[in-house]
């Protein structure tokens, strides 16, 4: 069975011990997949459940459920397989495209030294045929061309592999620091070039869980109880006119945590969330941004000595596959040397395209990051611009949180005052309660004489 990585990762950060709200605030799941998601761990993960005297209940998971997990499922051992594997096969195609490009360059240079130089031969062979051999005079006397030396380089430089890269979301890349203190994106060269024309992906691709994990944390710092205003930091389209006088945009925040309206008797509104107010033990408030802020997305996470690199080969690539391309107009030529040289002009408009895609793509991605950027900024300004307003709302405002506040609380189900638990035999929990039972029987005969 396939479980919810989020409600495990949740029940983790929580240090094991959750209720269904604690788990759907950490992780931003609406209650209900977040029920369900601990449902079907617990039955997996030989957790406990701990019911309260109020009939709250909590979930206590062994620290090591996930090696209990891959011992029962293969799937969960074929996925963690997988994902090692992939590592490895998706540095391979990074680094391919930088094997490609300098590829590339060698078979363009040593195509052109080849038809330089038989192009000197045929010449030779017109104006001297009483002269040495062809190959000599095109390498000797004043004929001998000047041979451009390439040096391979670190190849620990080139070819450095980062297990890890994969599984770093963009800014933790960016913020790795490396041993002189410095931060270093820690790619080699070659994978520099696949971030010069791809990039190394969305910081905000799990923006929506961040949105959640945070508007469930400020209504858990808040005791389950807030105005619609102190969510509007952290929502994106909140309506224009009456859609936002009339608080619509509170709805998809009361069906993802069960919240229920209450109304004050001035007439004012406000979200009261009971689920999110049960926790399993006792927590200090969460540190929660003012408002929710998306990450600008870098043209590259790779360095700029890199990245200059990246374009120096790319524009060498592209202005010797020209320059080829002029040479390779004299097909008599061409077909006289046949072999290398008739494979290079069969391949050439491959070679030529690569070479224009490779400059191509990254300028087009660059516009496109730009534009993004600026909708980031003004999305971010926006939410920025409504939390200041927050801050400075008037006494109107004041009077909804004031009344939000009466509906404010903390149930901590405490391993101290647990009705029940599956971590022990009724017959002993009965044993280890009787004080309490007795004294329950006791509070309901004093009632009842009372009574009569």
């Amino acid at each position: 069975m396939a479980h919810n990585t989020a409600v495990m990762t949740a029940v983790e950060m929580l240090d094991y011990r959750v209720t269904v709200g604690d788990v759907a605030a950490q992780s931003g799941l609406e209650l209900a997949t977040a029920q369900q998601g601990l449902n079907a761990l617990a039955a997996d993960t030989q957790a406990h459940l701990q019911v309260s005297d109020a009939g709250e209940i909590a979930y206590e998971f062994p620290k090591s459920f996930r090696a209990i997990l891959r011992n029962k499922y293969w799937r969960l051992r074929l996925q963690e397989t997988w994902e090692r594997i992939w590592s490895v096969l998706f540095y391979l195609i990074r680094i391919s495209f930088g094997i490609l490009l300098i590829v590339s360059i060698l078979v363009i240079v040593v195509a052109i030294l080849v038809l330089v130089f038989a192009a000197q031969a045929a010449s030779q062979k017109d104006d001297d045929r009483g002269g040495g051999s062809s190959f000599g005079g095109g390498f000797g006397g004043s004929g001998m061309m000047f041979m451009p030396r390439f040096w391979i380089g670190d190849l620990f430089w080139l070819f450095h592999y980062d297990p890890y890269y994969s599984r770093r979301s963009p800014s933790r890349r960016a913020s790795r620091p490396n041993r002189s203190g410095r931060n270093d994106d820690g790619m080699n060269f070659l994978e520099a070039i696949f971030s010069f024309l791809f990039g190394d992906g969305d910081p905000n691709a799990d923006i929506e869980e961040v949105r959640w994990r945070e508007i469930g944390a400020v209504i858990q710092n808040n005791g389950g109880a807030i105005a619609a205003e102190q969510a509007v930091p952290y929502l994106d389209d909140v309506g224009k006119g009456w859609a936002q006088e009339d608080e619509d945009y509170i709805l998809p925040v009361l069906t993802r945590f069960n919240g229920v309206p209450e109304v004050s008797p001035r007439g004012e509104i406000i979200y009261h969330f009971p689920e999110l107010q049960v926790t399993a033990q006792e927590r200090s408030r969460t540190p929660v941004p003012a408002y929710l802020k998306e990450t600008p997305q870098k043209f590259s996470e790779a360095k700029m000595g890199q990245l200059s690199g990246a374009i120096a080969l790319g524009t060498f690539n592209f202005l010797g596959a020209v320059v080829l391309g002029f040479m390779l107009q004299d097909q008599a030529l061409v077909a006289e040397i046949g072999g290398f040289i008739g494979v290079v002009n069969a391949l050439y408009w491959v070679i030529l395209a690569y070479g224009t895609a490779f400059l191509a793509v990254p300028a087009v991605r660059y516009f496109w990051v730009k534009r993004k950027n600026s909708r980031i900024e003004q999305r971010n300004e926006q939410r920025q611009e409504r939390a200041l307003a927050l801050n400075a709302a008037g006494p109107e405002l004041d009077q909804k949180i004031t009344f939000a506040q009466q509906f404010a609380a903390q149930t901590v189900v405490s391993a101290d005052d647990l009705a029940y638990t599956t971590a022990k035999e009724l017959t002993e929990q009965e044993y280890e309660q009787r004080e309490k039972l007795d004294a329950e029987w006791q509070k309901r005969l004093d009632a009842a004489d009372d009574a009569t």
